[in-house]
């Protein structure tokens, strides 16, 4: 036994050596805890209703990207009473499953938005992101008035539709080519009103029986 001390000791004399061990072991520790997560999360698989999005909310939630709403407003209603009383019923990594990336969030300028759909009506909706203030006199979210002119790019989408089959969302060719027709007409704000409206609507999974589950409160 007290020979083998002796690799120890050399090891802990070598600084060289005892690095490139250290480094060899924290990424074998590592690989050990991160593996396991990667693989679980290429698991996850769509609930009953879950869908891909349709052309129109597909645009808009880039343009929902594009502008940074993420950066003040969360997708993620985490399983506390206080958020599933206000918000509606915890959200689940299914729900998320076709969001590349994903739009959870990290911080709450504003209200959480995974089940804000339906909750206002379209022209409420519209008022809102022109201008903020004329429905929430607090509020300190900008105001996006350009959207209202700024049209949809239909080729562009029918790009992002066949790129995101080849990630392994199930867009059938059909679905694809009625993509221009779905956008003619739309504007960037109309967009994203409907991807607005369709959160915790459109993606909300369904139980065996086709019911959604219950979501509870909703308010601000």
């Amino acid at each position: 036994m007290a020979g083998g001390y002796r690799y120890f000791e050399a090891i802990e004399k070598n600084g060289a050596l005892l690095a490139v061990l250290t480094a060899v072991m924290i990424s074998m520790g590592g690989l050990a805890e991160i593996t396991p997560l990667f693989v679980q999360a290429h698991a996850v698989t769509a609930p009953p209703g879950v869908r891909p999005y349709d052309p129109l909310r597909l645009a808009g939630k880039d343009i929902y990207v594009r502008e940074g709403c993420y950066l003040c407003h969360t997708q993620m209603i985490r399983a506390l009473r206080a958020e599933s009383e206000r918000y509606g019923a915890p959200s689940i990594a299914g729900e998320s499953v076709y969001d590349r990336p994903h739009q959870w969030g990290s911080k709450r300028t504003g209200p959480d938005l995974a089940r804000s759909g339906g909750k206002y009506s379209d022209d409420w909706q519209r008022l809102h992101l022109i201008d903020p203030r004329k429905v929430e006199p607090a509020s300190n979210m900008p105001g996006y008035p350009w959207l209202a002119s700024e049209p949809i790019d239909a080729n562009d989408i029918m790009r992002r539709m066949r790129a995101l089959r080849r990630l392994g969302d199930p867009y059938g060719d059909d679905d694809i080519a009625a993509a221009p027709k779905a956008l003619e007409g739309k504007t960037a704000l109309d967009a994203l009103i409907a991807y607005l409206q369709g959160l915790g609507v459109a993606n909300e999974p369904q139980d065996a029986a086709g019911a959604k589950p219950a979501a509870g409160g909703t308010g601000k």
